[in-house]
């Protein structure tokens, strides 16, 4: 934990401190900045980050020992008239103070802090308590030169595996050979073990109307069997087997047959437009020093397809942040299900992924994932982008 850097971005934001507050593990951001690793905890903790001066720990008797690996003055506590008058004496007189609250859940990833705590510090010391997602990207959603690697190295083994994957559904419907969603997903998972890498989740795999439904999920015993003249969508994001590696997460689309049918691939098209149109946005937005918000990206994207008259087909965000987890605790690129009000900000990745889905009938997505460099510098993993969706038997 950088003290000084974390001290500053409090000053930035123009704060009086970062309260961070945990009670079993139930913040994983204030485990992640605090780097506490895993620790029997059973009783609550407050951690006062003040802009200015010393940190305050406020830790029960039976867990007196839990936030020594971090810096700062401790006060023990036993009865909540105890904890009261320790939260009290932590925060002080500061005014406004950060914690992991996002006002009417406006950013789900960051409303970790229950209501009913966020009354009592309000009680207790009569801050005012702003979300600390901001503040929150600095700290968790950066990635160093590393991990800009490590995402790097993982694009590079899920394009070599997305080859093997339509190569596999080609050579098994050449010869007349028996291949389902969840055949293909269990495939690419053992591809992942043999690159070296590993997800939280399987893959996916969605063909015909299941590629309508963007969170679909084959199993064993629910699953389509791939013939020719299918549409199949492939979702697959992994990580290498490294401390702090980082995701990289892609969508691409293949059509079983030797020439692509004109319904899908005029709706593919109006996709790749919108994804290209949201790059170009970005890279014009950066080049001019101005503020890129999450918000106004999703804008330009879903823009693009309201235009070409398939708004109501588009039903999610256009992207979401990534980092050691495939979605991580930066800026979104959403003003549809929530506001994202974040800047989007250097050294973070989210990713591109419009679509456009007909319930019980068919959908298309296209996916990439963008990095703001160190010197604001824009880019594109999971190239070459997908133009066509891909005759896979041609």
């Amino acid at each position: 934990m950088d003290l000084s850097q974390i001290q500053s971005a409090i000053r930035q934001n123009k704060l009086d401190g970062w309260l961070l507050y945990s009670f079993r593990e139930n913040n994983p951001i204030a485990v992640k900045i605090l780097q506490l690793g895993h620790m029997m905890q059973k009783r609550r903790f407050f951690y006062f980050i003040p802009a200015n001066g010393t940190p305050q720990k406020l830790v029960h008797g039976i867990e007196r020992y839990n936030l020594d690996s971090v810096p700062g003055d401790k006060t023990i506590y036993s009865s909540w008239q105890d904890l009261d008058a320790g939260l009290k004496k932590i925060v002080g007189g500061a005014k406004r103070i950060a914690m992991e609250y996002s006002a009417e859940c406006q950013i789900p990833y960051l409303s970790i802090v229950d209501a009913g705590t966020i009354e009592l510090v309000r009680r207790v010391t009569g801050t005012e308590i702003a979300s600390s997602a901001d503040l929150v990207q600095y700290f968790d959603a950066t990635w160093d030169d590393e991990q800009w690697q490590l995402h790097q190295d993982a694009s590079k083994s899920l394009m070599t595996i997305i080859e093997e994957a339509w190569n596999e559904i080609r050579s098994k419907i050449l010869a007349k050979k028996k291949i389902t969603e969840y055949d293909v997903q269990v495939f690419i998972n053992e591809r992942f073990k043999a690159h070296g890498m590993h997800g939280r989740d399987m893959p996916n795999c969605s063909v015909n109307k299941n590629a309508g439904n963007p969170h679909y999920e084959p199993t064993p015993e629910n699953c389509l069997e791939i013939k020719e003249g299918d549409l199949v969508l492939i979702d697959w994001w992994s990580k290498k087997n490294h401390p702090r590696a980082v995701y990289a997460d892609y969508t691409q689309m293949g059509f079983v047959g030797k020439t692509v049918p004109d319904k899908f691939e005029k709706i593919f098209k109006v996709v790749c437009g919108a994804r290209d149109t949201a790059i170009e946005f970005i890279n014009k937005k950066t080049k001019s020093g101005e503020p890129l918000y999450g918000w106004e990206v999703d804008d330009i994207c879903r823009e693009h397809i309201r235009k070409n008259g398939y708004a109501e087909y588009f039903i999610h965000r256009t992207g979401h942040s990534i980092g050691e987890e495939v979605h991580g605790n930066g800026a979104n690129i959403d003003n549809l299900e929530t506001k994202d009000n974040r800047r989007i900000i250097p050294q973070t990745c989210f990713s591109i992924e419009p679509g456009i889905y007909f319930v019980d009938e068919f959908g298309v997505r296209t996916e990439i994932n963008v990095y703001i460099g160190k010197d604001k510098d824009v880019v594109v993993t999971g190239t070459p982008l997908q133009q066509s969706i891909r005759a896979i038997l041609a």
